[in-house]
């Protein structure tokens, strides 16, 4: 079974792989001798000028595996030596351009940068292009194309851009941490801080209750992730890394559906506050709405909150599809919470580090949350979990929703709303396109991962949100 969507995720798979191994053998301080030599490609294989410009580049992947950059608070970050096969990004004039007489485009361009060569053939200057495209639309020929860089078209709120060297570069007051440039690079030249570390500092010191205890905090869309193994056996392996406790943060779902349907009913309109690179994108892109947001913490903080007011040793770790989570374990309203985020590509490699099988370990359980709390993970899951709370507290409110797919999706239903042309009075914004599911840290992506989340859904079908949040003893305060 392929479990990489791409050779690239293989190789980041690598890299965390060799550094967890060295943390646990107390071998950190050669990390950035052994990984690059063991990982490096022969000379016969390699793709750059020579052997050592791979070792290099390995050395820098290591270095993100191990925190990156602290002085950075970006969790993204551009491996400037691996940055350079991709081609100059811009408008260019292709082999279809005929010469024709009419010359739309020179006519068309406004800066001029349109030169014709002996032939009467198309040329552009990249100095002048401002990058407006004018040009393309009035070609009859389509001759003219916008050849931008995979981390370019990625990113849609147009935060890359190719600086010196024509090397990314990523605007930090645009980023929302998506990691949609992570996933799409082809070369790995971009990639999002590691905690890794830090996750197993915390499991170790927490492995017999010697400081305090460690729960983990699984999204659910690791139901569409393991596929060599069961999920009960994911389980099992993280209490083997050390963790006390494996906890739903569907059940943190619930509890958000819960407050979030009372405050839009209190309200009469509101965002979701669920997705911290939609949340990014509202503080950047649209300042205006942000009284708009939900202030319900998100399903990871609203949890973590939880946990720590039950049991005051409690160490929360959240592990999940998405690179956004480290951005907003950073804000001060999640911080004293959530102390550490992983991703699924982390906890892979945690765990084969560890060298056992997950497919051959005991099935434990997983029993925390509803239905609803568990399909938050996909799109429209959130809107149905809102409107399941609204009718269980008879809040009397009907929600009439915009269920953003994806932040194009989410920049419109937010333009509409900023120029008062919202019909609607619930945005459900999810940055990646499938929802959670479409994480950048999530192993593999697809609609397979979609009926995955539903089937393990339905497994707590006959569990309302109220019945979870009674289970688990949801304190009223909170509520």
């Amino acid at each position: 079974m392929r479990l990489f969507d791409t050779d690239v995720q293989k190789l980041k798979y690598g890299v965390l792989r060799e550094v967890a191994r060295h943390a646990q053998e107390d071998r950190l301080a050669d990390c950035y001798i052994d990984i690059p030599k063991q990982l490096a490609p022969g000379p016969q294989a390699t793709m750059r000028c020579c052997v050592y410009k791979e070792r290099a580049i390995l050395a820098e992947r290591v270095k993100l595996a191990m925190g990156g950059d602290s002085q950075n608070p970006n969790i993204v970050e551009v491996i400037g030596i691996a940055c350079d096969e991709c081609p100059v990004s811009g408008y260019q004039v292709g082999q279809d351009c005929r010469g024709c007489i009419a010359h739309r485009c020179m006519a068309a361009c406004p800066k001029a940068a349109i030169t014709l060569d002996g032939n009467r053939r198309a040329h552009i200057d990249p100095q002048k292009c401002v990058g407006c495209g004018k040009c393309a639309a009035a070609c009859p020929y389509s001759a003219i194309a916008n050849h931008r860089r995979p981390c370019e078209n990625a990113c849609k709120v147009k935060a890359i851009r190719m600086g010196e060297a024509h090397c990314a570069t990523i605007d930090e007051d645009k980023c929302i941490g998506c990691g949609a440039c992570v996933y799409q690079c082809p070369f790995g030249a971009i990639q999002d801080k590691s905690f890794l570390l830090d996750a197993i500092r915390i499991a170790r010191e927490s492995e017999g209750g010697r400081r305090y205890k460690a729960y983990a905090i699984v999204a659910p869309s690791i139901s569409s992730q393991f596929g060599y193994a069961k999920l009960g056996q994911v389980v099992t392996a993280l209490k083997r890394l050390g963790f006390y406790s494996v906890v739903e943060a569907a059940l943190g779902a619930d509890m958000v559906a819960w407050r979030e349907a009372r405050e839009l009913a209190q309200k009469g309109f509101l965002t979701s506050s669920c997705c911290p690179a939609f949340v990014r994108y509202v503080d950047t892109a649209f300042p205006g709405l942000k009284p708009h947001v939900s202030h319900t913490l998100s399903p990871m903080a609203e949890l973590a909150r939880y946990l720590k007011k039950t049991d005051p040793t409690a160490r929360a770790v959240f592990i999940g599809p998405c690179t956004a989570k480290k951005l907003e374990r950073q804000q001060p309203e999640v911080a004293p919470y959530v102390d550490c985020v992983l991703t699924f590509e982390e906890l892979h490699a945690w765990i084969d580090s560890r060298d056992f099988d997950v497919a051959t370990q005991p099935e434990d359980v997983l029993d925390n949350a509803s239905f609803f709390g568990r399909v938050f993970a996909r799109s429209g899951g959130l809107t149905d979990a809102v409107r399941e709370a609204l009718s269980e507290q008879g809040c009397g409110f009907s929600v009439s929703p915009a269920v953003c797919d994806g932040i194009e999706q989410c920049r419109v239903a937010l333009l509409k709303k900023s120029k008062g042309m919202l019909k609607d009075n619930f945005i459900e914004g999810m940055a990646c396109v499938g929802g959670c599911i479409g994480g950048a840290g999530c192993l593999t992506h697809g609609e397979k991962n979609r009926s995955d989340v539903d089937a393990y859904g339905k497994l707590a079908y006959e569990k309302s949100i109220g019945d979870a949040l009674a289970q688990c003893g949801y304190p009223e305060e909170f509520a």
